[in-house]
């Protein structure tokens, strides 16, 4: 995929810095070719022995590699040398200066130079990613073509939490990949994701919940994401988080909240993933107050809509509905027995006999079961590998 591309990594002052050496062991393990511009303060974070040991080339910092030779680094040979720059991380420093046009360095020479698409994986404090400057600053630059990778959430090297942290270096990864990936089908393509539990209220404390994570449907959303496809997730209550210019995240406690919002969002898709482990049955009546203990407690029970069957039979010929069913016991026949009944184009199907797979683990193992007698099994892998395997699989299939 990548082998023989032409990769210009440039590496600015801030702390992130040290994290481009998973980077670029990543973009070497696919044979691209990786020359490391970095500004001076950059290898106050990592050293020029780490990047040039890494990417087996020489790191460039300075127009003249000996000032008494006089010998020195041509910026536009860079610049019309790459298939790609990215400058991972971006401080707020040198997004100024490539925003207002200062070049004091190499690699803002070679930005400026550059003929080839400019990526870059901002990093920074949360208060000055949020500062109304730095946001003018990342529009100037994408209005000039450039692509940001939006800074994620999480704890900052200051302790504070929130946006700032560049993107991890699989996933800066995996954008590179799919930036030379051949053109994808789902590119463009609107896509229904639905994850996670759903929490059905007994009295303002208490619910009937199940054990799912979400953890596979929102790989599946990020896989789809990284394809190009506008995505829109219908999340249960989870620990998990996903940003993306491409996603709409709707999160929601109930199953009829998730029945709404996946009603409303498959009129307009061209796929559904209907992944999300929704409650069956949800208490008929909702205490106003905490139930206090008894001896015995009788809940009445009623049943919850089926996302899956109510969209698989209002499935329109240029859509294609998937589903997920976890089972215990006569896995194939009840598998088999949804496709028919949901009206669904697939069931993949998820057993609790499997052994780290299903709730809570970062693997699973499935098989798919579609019209047509179609039965394909997937062994046991990562859920995000999974989720781009299965993903690959349906594109054959997308109408």
């Amino acid at each position: 995929m990548l082998s023989g591309k032409k990769i210009i990594l440039g590496i600015t002052g801030g702390i992130a810095a040290y994290k481009v050496a998973s980077l670029i062991r990543l973009l070497k393990k696919q044979k691209a070719e990786v020359r490391i511009i970095a500004t001076a303060s950059a290898f106050n974070f990592v050293t020029p022995t780490t990047l040039s040991t890494l990417s087996q080339n020489p790191v460039i910092s300075e127009f003249t590699e000996n000032p008494k030779t006089g010998v020195w680094n041509n910026h536009v040979e860079y610049g019309l040398w790459a298939d790609l720059m990215i400058l991972a991380p971006l401080t707020a420093n040198t997004l100024a200066k490539m925003a207002t046009g200062i070049c004091d360095n190499f690699l803002l020479a070679t930005y400026f130079s550059a003929k080839c698409p400019v990526f870059v994986a901002p990093a920074m404090d949360l208060d000055m990613y949020a500062h109304p400057t730095v946001k003018n600053n990342l529009k100037t630059i994408t209005q000039n073509g450039v692509t940001v990778l939006p800074a994620q959430s999480g704890e900052l090297a200051s302790g504070l939490i929130g946006q700032g942290r560049m993107q991890e270096p699989q996933d800066i990864f995996d954008f590179i990949a799919n930036y030379f990936k051949p053109h994808s089908k789902y590119a463009s393509k609107r896509i229904l994701i639905t994850a996670g539990p759903t929490h059905e209220p007994i009295d303002p404390v208490r619910f009937i919940g199940n054990r799912s994570s979400g953890k596979m449907g929102y790989s599946i959303a990020k896989a789809a994401l990284n394809l190009g496809a506008d995505v829109t997730l219908v999340s249960g209550p989870t620990q998990l988080s996903l940003q993306h210019k491409n996603l709409n995240l709707i999160r929601v406690e109930t199953a009829q909240q998730m029945f709404e919002a996946s009603k409303l969002a498959f009129k307009e898709a061209d796929v559904a993933i209907f992944s999300a482990a929704v409650s069956d049955y949800s208490p008929k009546e909702i205490a106003n107050q905490k139930i206090k203990k008894t001896e015995n407690l009788s809940i009445e029970l009623e049943k919850t809509n089926d996302i899956l069957k109510f969209c698989g039979q209002q499935k329109r010929e240029n859509q294609l509905v998937i589903g997920f069913a976890l089972e215990s016991n006569n896995e194939e026949e009840y598998a088999k027995g949804k496709l028919v009944s949901k009206n669904a184009d697939f069931i993949v199907l998820n057993s609790l006999n499997d052994k780290n797979a299903t709730f809570g683990y970062d693997t699973n193992k499935v098989t798919v079961f579609g019209t047509n007698n179609i039965v394909k099994g997937f062994e046991l892998m990562t859920k995000e590998k999974l989720a781009k395997e299965l993903l690959g699989y349906f594109e054959d299939f997308l109408k």
